[in-house]
């Protein structure tokens, strides 16, 4: 793949996917959309892929969103204006919108995430973050909403008052923050960020990677459900999950006391 705003490299089942525009702090542009859709369509078929990690090159920003000078020039080209979702536009569906994507992306967040790139960290599975990042969705005071999921992940994710306080002022978040709030898993030293994300890696590649889709699928779903509902809804990788090997395969290694060796089916 010939890519200009991402870099994308697969190695030993991650997908390492870094925004590469740190010259404007990895901001968010059509053609860096397109690119990521092209990206998650690939790690989502690719069955050596097991898990992902989304970053941003530069030291200075995981992403500060929408790349508004880009916006302003589409304004006054007489595009128009958005709401909610990214439908009609180029990358859609975005990972803000990508809602049946089964495997774990981890977000490494250091530096600032903003606007559309706060939306896309909280559509990840994980955070993990250096202890100067910080987070934020400023839309109000530049009369725009985060139309990428920021206005009904965050209250869903920390208590909605507190959301609530942070959708209407665009405060910054700082990591520390982001932590007492349950927003982000781990906060570290920026010199100690990818030995971490390494381990949480090591660690989610250690589980089978049917149960990895099948927990993904159902908390995801089941989140919106009464817990009798769960109960009894069907959820399509459970089934997968239940009727693979890898269900046999791994208390068949924990009797033999063996690491399993997961088949992926």
């Amino acid at each position: 793949m010939d890519n200009t705003c991402i870099d994308y490299e697969k190695k030993d089942g991650v997908a390492w996917v870094t925004l590469n525009r740190p010259h404007v702090l990895n901001a968010l542009s059509l053609r860096t959309h397109e690119e990521l859709a092209a990206t998650w369509d690939d790690f989502e078929r690719d069955d050596t892929l097991r898990v992902a990690v989304l970053s941003g090159h530069g030291g200075r920003a995981f992403s500060v969103g929408q790349d508004l000078k880009e916006l302003a020039a589409r304004n006054e080209g007489g595009a128009p204006p958005s709401s909610f979702g990214s439908r009609g536009l180029p990358g859609w569906p975005r990972l803000t919108e990508r809602f049946s994507l089964s495997k774990p992306v981890v977000a490494k967040v250091h530096g600032y995430a903003i606007g559309g790139g706060f939306e896309l960290a909280l559509a990840c599975d994980l955070i993990i973050a250096s202890d100067d990042s910080s987070f934020g969705l400023p839309e109000a005071t530049l009369g725009l909403i985060p139309g990428a999921g920021g206005l009904f992940r965050l209250p869903r994710q920390i208590p909605p008052k507190i959301a609530m306080g942070y959708l209407m002022t665009g405060r910054r978040m700082p990591a520390a923050r982001a932590y007492e709030l349950g927003l982000v898993n781990e906060v570290v030293p920026a010199d100690r960020l990818d030995e971490c994300v390494a381990g949480w890696v090591a660690d989610l590649l250690r589980c089978a990677p049917l149960s990895l889709r099948a927990i993904k699928e159902v908390t995801t779903r089941g989140a919106h459900l009464s817990v009798e509902q769960a109960f009894n809804t069907e959820f399509e990788w459970e089934t997968v999950r239940r009727h693979s090997a890898d269900c046999q395969e791994g208390p068949r290694a924990f009797a033999e006391k063996r690491a399993p060796r997961w088949r992926g089916e």
